[in-house]
């Protein structure tokens, strides 16, 4: 597979304007990536952007913090499906995992995963920045239990990204069935292509233009 088509391009920042999700939609036109990664709020807009191509649509749910009820969580994905997202990522409760309250961070995984069935790929961020290695595991345990798609690092808002450990770990612990995906912190090529040998079939960056052209980027996601 080309490194392209490993990323998820994405525009997340809160002021982000409709002519910078606009050109972020062209970029990932023009260098063939595998989806763009948007707010909710935006869903619609790129959705008819990328009309008549292989992009999809990625929107987040429960982000950055995780920390809404399942209920809205499921409500939250169930209508960024409805206005064209092909795929969900969502944000686990880390406040529950912290509580050891595996039960209900399973439920809250299950509620989002019932709303994609059959319509749209789910990835569970478990914000691997905030965990020890330790709750990385149950993390990605309990996302494999609830049969999630994908488990992926980080939301790029906290107090870290993605690194070739966590990367490496959570394949170790999902094994080859399920996707990986690493966000935050991939700024350059060399990165990429270490998050992908530990692991990693998928990257989300902002950054994305830059690193497929062998460039340095300091964008923060």
């Amino acid at each position: 597979m080309k490194l392209a088509k490993y990323f998820d391009h994405t525009i997340l920042k809160p002021d982000s304007e409709k002519e910078a999700v606009i050109k972020v939609c062209s970029e990932a036109k023009e260098n063939d990536f595998y989806s763009v990664c948007i707010n909710p709020y935006y869903v619609s807009l790129v959705s008819d952007e990328l009309k008549g191509t292989d992009v999809k649509v990625t929107s987040v749910i429960g982000f950055p913090l995780g920390a809404s009820i399942s209920e809205v969580k499921a409500f939250e994905a169930a209508k960024a499906i409805e206005d064209g997202a092909d795929e969900i990522d969502m944000v686990i409760n880390i406040a529950a995992l912290k509580n050891k309250s595996y039960e209900y961070v399973e439920n809250d995984i299950k509620a989002v995963k019932a709303a994609c069935e059959g319509k749209a790929l789910l990835k569970v961020i478990i914000e691997t920045c905030l965990l020890t290695d330790e709750e990385k595991i149950k993390a990605c345990e309990l996302s494999k239990k609830a049969k999630a798609d994908y488990v992926k690092t980080s939301t790029g808002f906290s107090t870290g990204g993605a690194t070739v450990h966590d990367v490496k770990l959570m394949r170790e612990t999902v094994g080859p069935e399920m996707g990986v995906k690493a966000s935050g912190a991939v700024r350059d090529i060399e990165k990429a292509k270490q998050v992908i040998e530990a692991g990693a079939t998928r990257i989300g960056a902002s950054a994305s233009v830059a690193i497929v052209n062998g460039e340095v980027s300091n964008s923060d996601y």
